[in-house]
């Protein structure tokens, strides 16, 4: 093979393994175009998903209020038909561990003054032990005792399942009237309702 000729073959040889070199990196390319989008599209189902499933669900359809006999972290026996007479107000919650549950309630007791203007006697409900929710009202600071549920109350209320962990209460509350009837029931995946909201729907609700 003459000089020219080996010269040419390796200029042949040259262009195509650069055109074999950017076709390679035009399909890298693509294929990264493909996996950010795939990847984006992947992130915007799943937020999508959590904004769905972390809407406040309500309901004002009236009821009477299933009775209870449940017993709270100090050992009294609470029934509903002893706070015949009065409002009140059941709040569910997964209790320990969700660290804004607890908070929930501390915001809540800030708020005594109102609730008891608008005569709300306020009944937090957890499943949990004793033990368990304690050691969390103590590290926050709250005195309200919880009543201790079996999972029987949550159900009646329909909120059992609705949080976070299949087998707790949601982050729910249910307001019953000095009737015994229940006026209203929300429902935050948020696992949050700021008190000054809770209040307005307390006061629209009675009022209805």
């Amino acid at each position: 093979m003459s000089h020219k000729a080996a010269e040419q073959s390796r200029n042949e040889r040259r262009q195509r393994a650069e055109q074999a070199a950017r076709a390679s990196g035009r399909r890298r390319r693509r294929l990264r175009i493909m996996i950010g989008t795939a990847s984006a599209l992947a992130l915007v189902a799943a937020v999508t998903a959590m904004m769905l499933t972390s809407r406040p669900e309500s309901s004002d359809a009236i009821r009477t209020a299933p009775e209870f006999t449940l017993t709270d972290t100090g050992g009294s026996e609470h029934t509903l038909a002893q706070h015949r007479g009065e409002n009140v107000l059941l709040y569910f919650s997964e209790g320990a561990g969700c660290q804004s549950c607890i908070v929930q309630m501390g915001e809540i007791e800030k708020q005594a003054a109102a609730f008891e203007k608008l005569d709300v006697t306020v009944l937090p409900i957890v499943m949990n032990t004793r033990e368990q929710i304690t050691a969390d009202m103590t590290a926050s600071g709250v005195t309200t005792p919880f009543l201790l549920d079996d999972g029987t109350v949550s159900e009646a209320y329909g909120t059992l399942g609705k949080g976070m962990h299949a087998g707790l209460p949601g982050h729910s509350f249910v307001l019953i009237d000095r009737q015994g009837r229940q006026r209203w029931y929300g429902e935050y995946p948020s696992m949050w309702l700021a008190p000054e909201d809770l209040l307005d729907e307390i006061r629209s609700n009675l009022s209805a």
